[in-house]
């Protein structure tokens, strides 16, 4: 295995099982608290909507109101963000960031640029708040500026994570934060058995990253999971 705990396959016994089903349970009803208690407004509903017509995944409430967070704590003035979707993520950056901050976001669809481009202007924000670069990431990322970015969100080509951190620590400044989004793949991160090469991929950045002298890492069970790590 890769390394990370994963419980032995025993039999529960019976007295457990229900404790088990409870705590389940209560989870599943604390995380939909969660994305409750994170109330999104009309521009955000109508990026999910686009995103859902699309067939793209996008950020839960809860996640995305934690990258707003994250964008506040370091006082972003520049975020890079792989994977623009329809704008629900980048609605929560741009929310977070300073007034002035610019978001530059990489999408290799022009037409769901588009859609977070209405999404933004919805959501009250100026035209110059938002770079939209389209293309590959591993072919827009080398073009951007080393050390000139605060926050690095990446939530695109899964098979591409561990390239895109690369790219990520030489992007950030020191102190700036790169964040991954959807690392549990839907609990098949964590899952036994044969597993798609996409979820090796992530079980490979969860290692790398956890064994980095580079960055200080967090994994945050918010949303599909989030993986965050702070560049020394």
């Amino acid at each position: 295995m890769w390394g990370f705990p994963v419980p032995a396959d025993t039999v529960t016994p019976r007295h457990t099982r229900g404790q088990e089903r409870v705590i389940t349970g209560n989870r599943q009803a604390s995380w939909a608290f969660a994305d409750a208690y994170a109330a999104e407004d009309e521009a955000l509903r109508w990026a999910r909507d686009r995103a859902r017509e699309a067939g793209l995944r996008s950020v839960s409430p809860s996640a995305g109101a934690t990258l707003r967070l994250l964008a506040a704590a370091v006082d972003a003035k520049a975020v890079a963000e792989i994977g623009t979707g329809t704008g629900v993520s980048g609605i929560h950056l741009l929310h977070g960031m300073r007034p002035d901050g610019v978001l530059t976001t990489v999408d290799t669809e022009p037409e769901h640029q588009q859609s977070a481009r209405q999404a933004f202007r919805a959501a009250g924000f100026a035209g110059n708040r938002a770079r939209f670069i389209p293309g590959p990431a591993l072919d827009v990322l080398p073009r951007l500026a080393d050390a000139g970015y605060d926050l690095v969100f990446c939530d695109g080509d899964r098979l591409e994570f561990p390239e895109y951190l690369t790219e990520s620590l030489r992007l950030l400044r020191p102190g700036g934060l790169v964040v991954f989004a959807g690392v549990f793949a839907n609990g098949r991160t964590v899952g036994s058995g044969p597993q798609p090469t996409e979820v090796l991929r992530l079980r490979e950045l969860l290692r790398i990253v956890r064994e980095s002298d580079e960055v200080m890492p967090s994994l945050l069970p918010v949303g599909d999971g989030l993986l965050c790590a702070v560049r020394r």
